[in-house]
């Protein structure tokens, strides 16, 4: 599922409607109705994600700390004395305290996300319980080149990713983004990346599609979102939530499916919708080790140590920089 934590919630500051309008229109008027994931986040959107990261079924969240809370030592045990962790969609940085605690000597920790509400919120609480570590924000969409304070060029860099937010792109982009955050680091750098793992797909499906129906509210608010902002028209209770998974891709996907003809209208278009149509709101990419560890070569990675759960539920991979 895409982190909000990685995109900060998706907070809409006033110029951001319009790409929220053009994004929403350039997809329901594809012949296969897409609908961009990064727009769950409103205010409602977040607060049904905490609840899934809590829900029996979700297992990513607590495996991926419970994976952090074991191994952070060795994880540290590469970023050197006056190294700089630079943590590409920060949000609430709480996974990162985890790390932060085995390295006393880090010279700096620099927090890139869209938020500056997160960021803040982040750094007053990081400062108090690191008071020596240079805490470092800086407001940027990391899918592009972010440029970093020059007065740690020269410190070795650490790169950390966790959350499994690279699922949500397909390997193509996947591979991209790796070679963006290469860019970023610089030669020889390391990054720690949360992967999830290929499992049971029984056990996929109820992740994404819990008993208590919470993931199904998460879904539909994205209707329920441009109803608010956009002057949508769309009858949620004429949309059902539908998790699938497609083996043949690796990846689970999120769809909102229409129970019945219908005609929605978003921004004066109207949309129409047969019945069992659906709108393709999310891909969650699965890996195997091995899988993601040759989509790190391609991007010019070094793959090292991983690092799983005694389940082999998730992963959490050091790459090197070539």
């Amino acid at each position: 599922m895409w982190n909000p934590s990685a995109y900060g919630w998706a907070e809409l500051r006033p110029a951001d409607t319009d790409e929220f309008a053009t994004s929403v229109l350039e997809g329901l008027s594809r012949p296969h109705k897409t609908l961009p994931c990064r727009f769950f986040y409103d205010a409602r959107g977040s607060e049904l994600f905490e609840a899934i990261t809590r829900l029996p079924e979700y297992y990513p969240t607590r495996t991926e700390t419970a994976i952090l809370d074991e191994y952070a030592a060795a994880m540290a045990d590469g970023i050197p004395d006056r190294g700089v962790l630079v943590e590409f969609g920060s949000g609430s940085s709480l996974k990162t305290e985890i790390l932060l605690h085995q390295l006393p000597q880090l010279e700096a920790y620099v927090m890139i996300d869209v938020s500056s509400t997160a960021l803040l919120e982040a750094r007053a609480r990081l400062s108090a319980r690191f008071p020596f570590l240079e805490v470092q924000p800086i407001v940027a969409d990391f899918s592009h080149p972010v440029a970093l304070p020059d007065h740690l060029a020269k410190h070795h860099k650490t790169g950390f990713f966790p959350g499994s937010t690279i699922g949500n792109l397909t390997p193509a982009e996947a591979a991209h983004l790796l070679r963006v955050f290469q860019d970023v680091l610089s030669p020889g750098a390391r990054l720690i990346v949360g992967v999830d793992l290929k499992k049971d797909a029984r056990r996929l499906v109820r992740a994404y599609d819990d008993a208590a129906g919470v993931t199904a509210a998460f879904n539909l608010n994205l209707l329920a979102r441009i109803n608010r902002e956009l002057g949508g028209t769309f009858d949620l209770g004429a949309f059902r939530h539908k998790a699938v998974y497609n083996p043949r891709e690796g990846r689970i996907e999120m769809h909102l499916e229409s129970v019945k003809d219908q005609i929605a209208i978003v921004r004066g278009r109207r949309f129409r919708f047969g019945a069992g149509e659906t709108i393709h709101t999310e891909n969650s990419y699965k890996y195997t080790i091995a899988e993601f560890q040759a989509l790190a070569r391609s991007a010019d990675w070094l793959p090292r140590r991983v690092w799983t759960d005694k389940d082999n539920l998730f992963s959490v991979h050091e790459l090197i920089a070539c």
